[in-house]
């Protein structure tokens, strides 16, 4: 999606008429070396210097992945073959003195072999695209739309992608499909699978479903066509009409989890092959109710300062906590309204969820909104310390968005919830405006919603580490939440066995391993004198009363050391709920 400024309709405009156009051309001649083969043509740009740009992130993944790194020599020629110069003027951008040259053909390589929802892969089983980090985009053009020009493999069949083939008549030899895109943006936008993928489709929300699955894996085709399809009905239920009349779902079994990443027309979800039955499959029609809602909220309703989209720097905002976490509450919630859970189910996520949050130490630390703000810091970054500096937006922001569901629920008596403050913001920040929202905006928007003053909401739990008060929150829907315990015995270590060592992963800031001079990577060798494993040195340590002194030897790199300890106690809150029938928690559990 890209909402146009009038410099950016100028600059479609001018593209259009002088005829400006963008043709790629993508072929993967030998997978095994995991190279994919690009080649561009540039016809009827005016500049004589023509500045190539390549992404260095790709939108609703919030880390620089500099993936200009895995492209090979950049080279160019004009109409007539002639070499031209390539001078490399930033990490991101190389620049072609073209001359007078009508046509430039550029030709790259790109190195893909990193098999997420965010990056390209490619070998002998398959290929995938994640157009940030394969194409480029003239500078100063990045709203001309083009051609792009797809040859698969020998081996490979099937070309899945959410875009529309072209009707210029271009060759399909070697199997070649030929597909349009309206701008970069689009293209950047658009995942595609390139193999011998299974591919179904469904209907669902008078919209036609596309779904390709790469790699083996317990699934039962019949079985997802009935369960995804009472996930988008559920989920299109929140905002009463579906924007999109086709969509594509790329599913890639393999052999970890690994999550999924949203567009405008399509998502590709990566998670481990046995996924399909048990717990593990409600996980995965979580994630896919939590992809789809995206369709509305981040791909249309978008913070303002994401809504045309620097391919080259960070791109800032704090409002993913309203994003991603008012997405994760609903990712839960649509499994209860679509009949995957019930009531007790639901109410358990959530008080697992409240215990998360309120269990992590950095909840006392970072505001969310700092969260949001630092995620291409932190978030995807995270180190031995993260847990004691830092929130997600994605598990506090669903606890915020159920405390607004709440207030909602409570002012208009079970005649409104957040749904309708989402219709609101939809229409009025996407359908009308077309604009993207800051956060004020967000919050004169909720406030104005409910009547209210929304000061000190905002200021205490949304940009201060205040404790949400869940129990008056929730008391008025029949809901209970008991904080039953503040504290518990511990020595505020994790560990884990490596190579048949004990190993310290992290240390609790004020805990008493801390303050004995424990640190991350250290090796506990011994207990009191006598050597240990994981499992010994957690019963020793779990017989401890608070007070206990012990001493540990640990080694340190390859210095041994002595410490001397005491068992203590760590901060960690727990909440129990209890729920009785009440029509407004009825409302809000409500199966639709």
């Amino acid at each position: 999606m890209k909402i146009y400024n009038l410099l950016a309709l100028v600059l479609f405009f001018s593209g259009t008429v002088l005829g400006q156009k963008v043709h790629h051309k993508l072929s993967m001649p030998a997978p095994e070396t995991h190279y994919f083969h690009v080649e561009t043509t540039l016809t009827d740009f005016d500049e004589e210097e023509l500045v190539i740009v390549m992404p260095v992130w790709t939108p609703g993944s919030y880390l620089v992945r500099e993936f200009p790194k895995n492209v090979n020599l950049v080279r160019a020629k004009d109409e007539k073959g002639n070499k031209l110069e390539v001078k490399k003027v930033s990490k991101n951008k190389w620049q072609i003195d073209k001359g007078n040259a009508n046509k430039v053909t550029v030709n790259y390589e790109v190195y893909a072999f990193e098999l997420t929802v965010r990056t390209s892969f490619l070998d002998k089983t398959h290929g995938y695209i994640n157009g940030t980090s394969i194409f480029t985009f003239p500078e100063n053009h990045i709203d001309l739309g083009g051609n792009l020009t797809i040859i698969p493999h020998s081996s490979f069949k099937t070309i899945t992608a959410p875009l529309e083939e072209s009707k210029e008549g271009f060759s399909t030899d070697n199997n070649a499909k030929t597909f349009v895109f309206d701008s970069f943006d689009h293209l950047a936008d658009s995942p595609i699978e390139i193999g011998n993928q299974e591919t179904f489709t469904f209907e669902a929300a008078g919209t036609k479903h596309n779904v390709a699955i790469y790699g083996p894996g317990n699934y039962d085709i019949e079985r997802l066509k009935v369960d995804m399809a009472k996930i988008v009905e559920s989920t299109t239920a929140v905002f009463g009409q579906n924007p999109n009349k086709e969509y594509w779902f790329i599913i890639h079994n393999t052999d970890s989890r690994g999550g999924g990443l949203e567009h405008m027309n399509s998502t590709t979800l990566h998670v481990n092959r046995w996924t399909y039955s048990g717990d593990a499959y409600l996980s995965f029609l979580s994630l896919v109710a939590h992809e789809y809602f995206h369709i509305w909220n981040v791909k249309r309703l978008r913070p303002a300062n994401l809504v045309e989209y620097d391919y080259s720097n960070e791109n800032y905002t704090d409002l993913l906590w309203v994003m991603e976490g008012f997405t994760s509450y609903y990712d839960e919630l649509i499994l209860r309204r679509a009949g995957f859970y019930s009531e007790e189910d639901y109410l358990n996520v959530f008080k697992n969820t409240i215990n998360y949050v309120e269990g992590t130490p950095g909840n006392r630390v970072q505001p969310v909104a700092h969260s949001s703000y630092d995620a291409w810091i932190k978030s995807y970054r995270p180190n031995e310390n993260s847990r004691n500096t830092g929130i997600s937006y994605y598990s506090k922001g669903a606890m915020l968005a159920h405390a607004i569901d709440a207030m909602i629920i409570k002012k208009f008596k079970g005649k409104k919830s957040l749904d309708e403050f989402m219709q609101l913001l939809y229409k009025k920040f996407y359908e009308e405006e077309n604009s993207g929202m800051t956060p004020a905006q967000f919050k004169a928007t909720l406030e104005d919603f409910l009547g209210d003053n929304l000061d000190d909401f905002f200021k205490n739990y949304v940009y201060g580490i205040e404790t949400i008060p869940y129990a008056s929150y929730f008391k008025d829907l029949g809901l209970t939440i008991e904080k039953v315990r503040e504290t518990r015995t511990s020595l505020g270590i994790s560990m884990s066995s490596k190579e048949g060592k004990v190993i310290i992963d992290r240390v609790q800031s004020n805990s008493e391993g801390e303050k004995a001079g424990l640190s991350p990577n250290d090796e506990v060798i011994a207990f009191n004198g006598f050597r240990v494993d994981v499992r010994s040195l957690h019963d020793f340590l779990g017989e401890l009363p608070v007070g206990t002194e012990f001493n540990l030897i640990i080694a340190r790199g390859d210095q041994l050391m002595s410490i001397d300890a005491k068992m203590g106690t760590i901060d960690a809150p727990r909440y129990e709920f209890s729920y009785e029938e009440h029509k407004l928690g009825t409302y809000w559990l409500r199966k639709k």
